[in-house]
């Protein structure tokens, strides 16, 4: 087909970059996820497309690759922003938590709506349905709320990250369950958590000990095959791999926590800080490109007409309110009464999307509408963006109030130092005056 030739494959892909980059402006601007705008210039491909090719090729597979490589490449910039301190304990601990109580909380209120309203699907099946829609997008928050405050920032990057992390976990837990000759139950569970945290740190510290020996200068993208094929054999062997990734990205931005007193010997610092600024800027630009590219074939993917389902409607629109009572109940507990935005920054997004692809064909349900999937993830998206845009017009307020505060004192200082001037110019007249005039001339 002449459309997709090769040049121009090259112009469409060119293009669809630099629209993303100019999204990313707009969205700094505005507090709209770009990823929102990603997805609607997807819609719009998807309809250019199909005046020319009424039938389009199947994104699927190009979809799912995108989606593990964007994910691996999310979890590790976000690791490498993490900076591990005896005063950020409570913090993290603090989001885990949220995190995980969000997550089955969420799943297990989802899977009985799925299982009450979703014909001839079982409460095992409901519960691998609900947990893609669980899951916290890391992909969407963590590039949207970086106009918060450093702590509300923080937070996030902490909780969506724990969210993508355990969420597939749980999913793959539940995936051993419909196997039960295979499933190995909790214990075998926590096994494999403990076996996957020992091969990422000893992985995490033969990859730095040996990279940092490397003299070639093209050595990054090597560093990123060798963390791809680590994820893809730790899948291979059911491990929780994302961890792997986690764990390094952590291991290299806190080097010297990870190697304390005499084992800094072994460090060369200089390098070690090259390689880790390097990684992250082209962690950095991967991501971007990745996400891109995921987002907008997914907006290829999409069939708006599920939207419009009175079933899909009620059923994602009862999902959704379950999301938000369960995450005001978590934050009031833990966070107290400083909640917004926090409370509406739960979009799903790629994690959804890509788990939605790996549910085995054994639990698969046809009466499922796929429009649920979509209309979560563009209404927790808009739900978001909403939250952000009223905090940063709040913020605007606040700082106008200041301002004019700050003028308002600052004039009331002018005025006041204009008065003492005038004071002290008066007294220091009438002092020359009363000198001047003790003054009497000597006559001879």
């Amino acid at each position: 087909m002449e459309i997709f030739s090769s040049y121009n494959l090259i112009i469409g892909a060119s293009l669809i970059v630099v629209l993303s980059f100019w999204f990313n402006g707009i969205s700094k601007k505005t507090n709209i996820p770009s990823v929102l705008m990603l997805i609607v210039l997807g819609v719009v491909l998807q309809y250019a497309l199909k005046y020319f090719i009424p039938d389009l090729p199947n994104f699927d597979n190009a979809l799912e690759l995108l989606g593990i490589v964007g994910l691996i490449m999310i979890v590790l910039e976000a690791a490498l922003e993490l900076e591990l301190k005896r005063s950020k304990i409570i913090p993290i601990l603090k989001s885990m938590a949220i995190a995980l109580l969000g997550l089955i909380g969420s799943a297990w209120v989802a899977a009985l709506i799925l299982h009450y309203f979703i014909t001839d699907m079982s409460m095992q099946s409901a519960w691998l349905y609900a947990t893609p829609l669980s899951i916290l997008s890391s992909a969407i928050i963590i590039p949207s709320v970086s106009g918060l405050s450093d702590t509300k920032k923080e937070f996030h990057i902490y909780e969506s990250t724990f969210s993508d992390i355990m969420g597939i976990m749980m999913f793959y837990f539940l995936i051993g369950g419909l196997t039960p000759s295979k499933d190995t139950g909790i214990a075998g569970f926590a096994g494999n958590i403990a076996l996957t945290i020992g091969i990422a740190l000893i992985a995490s510290y033969a990859i730095i000990l040996i990279f940092q020996r490397i003299k070639s200068q093209a050595k990054q993208f090597l560093l990123i095959a060798v963390l791809l094929l680590l994820y893809a054999i730790g899948k291979k062997m059911h491990l929780s791999s994302l961890i792997i990734i986690l764990i390094f990205g952590l291991v290299i931005a806190n080097v010297k926590l990870f190697f304390p007193g005499k084992t800094k010997v072994f460090l060369e610092s200089e390098k070690i800080h090259k390689i880790y600024h390097e990684l992250h800027i082209i962690t950095l630009e991967t991501a971007f490109v990745v996400r891109t590219f995921f987002f907008v074939i997914f907006g290829v993917t999409i069939v708006l007409s599920s939207l419009f389902n009175l079933t899909v409607v009620f059923v994602s629109v009862l999902i959704i309110a379950s999301i938000y009572l369960i995450r005001f109940i978590i934050l009031k507990l833990f966070i107290g009464k400083d909640i917004l935005p926090q409370l509406f920054i739960a979009p799903r997004g790629l994690i959804t999307v890509l788990l939605f692809y790996a549910i085995p064909k054994e639990a698969q349900v046809s009466t499922f509408e796929s429009g649920i999937l979509l209309f979560v993830i563009i209404a927790t998206s808009l739900v978001m963006t909403w939250a952000m845009i009223k905090d940063k017009r709040k913020m605007n307020t606040l700082l106008d109030e200041i301002d004019e505060e700050m003028y308002e004192r600052n004039e009331a200082e002018d005025i006041l130092n204009k008065k003492e001037e005038i004071e002290n110019s008066s007294l220091e007249n009438n002092n020359t005056s009363s000198t001047n005039n003790t003054e009497e001339p000597v006559e001879n």
